[in-house]
């Protein structure tokens, strides 16, 4: 297992693994073909990126050779972790998951009511829904708040600690969860 931060030669990948995953598992939810196969798309995200290299500072990847997983933070916030659909069900997720608990103290994320499987893993990991709830832009689908149940013991920070540019909040929108950013 090799967790590091995302670097400019990850962009093409990184775009891959966020608009292959989200078509996977956001297209039988709100099952809008013009978004999934539409407005995401992976070259205008990797052209983001690449026109705003400071996006990475908050994107981690999982790389054994090949980058496989995808974790995006915001401050204490998971916003983002994603795995390859390929390479799913192989501990990829839970090492991610365990990285931002251990070096960014993550302890909340937000995910989509109806994505049962992400709602199950992240209860796998210690997550609790708080009943907090807000509805997707343009949409009749909700986001659910989830919170990590600490135990006492506050996790250790990474050294690299939390880039500024990772501070930033933003709003739970549609836009956000397609990974399309204005």
């Amino acid at each position: 297992m090799y967790i590091r931060k995302a670097r400019k030669a990850d962009i093409s990948r990184i775009a891959e693994i966020l608009i292959f995953t989200k078509r996977v598992s956001y297209r039988p939810i709100f099952q809008n073909d013009r978004v999934s196969f539409g407005t995401m798309q992976v070259l205008p995200l990797a052209e983001e990126f690449l026109s705003r290299p400071e996006l990475l500072d908050c994107i981690r990847v999982y790389d054994d050779g090949i980058v496989k997983g995808v974790l995006h933070m915001e401050e204490t916030r998971i916003e983002e972790l994603y795995v390859e659909p390929c390479f799913q069900g192989n501990g990829i997720g839970t090492a991610l998951i365990n990285y931002a608990v251990a070096v960014f103290a993550a302890d909340r994320l937000w995910v989509l009511e109806e994505n049962s499987r992400a709602i199950s893993f992240y209860q796998s990991h210690g997550f609790y829904l708080t009943g907090e709830r807000v509805t997707e832009a343009g949409t009749s689908v909700y986001a659910a708040e989830m919170r990590r149940k600490v135990f006492g013991t506050e996790p250790l920070r990474h050294k690299e600690g939390v880039p500024d540019q990772c501070r930033q909040e933003r709003t739970h929108e549609v836009t956000d969860i397609v990974g399309f950013h204005a």
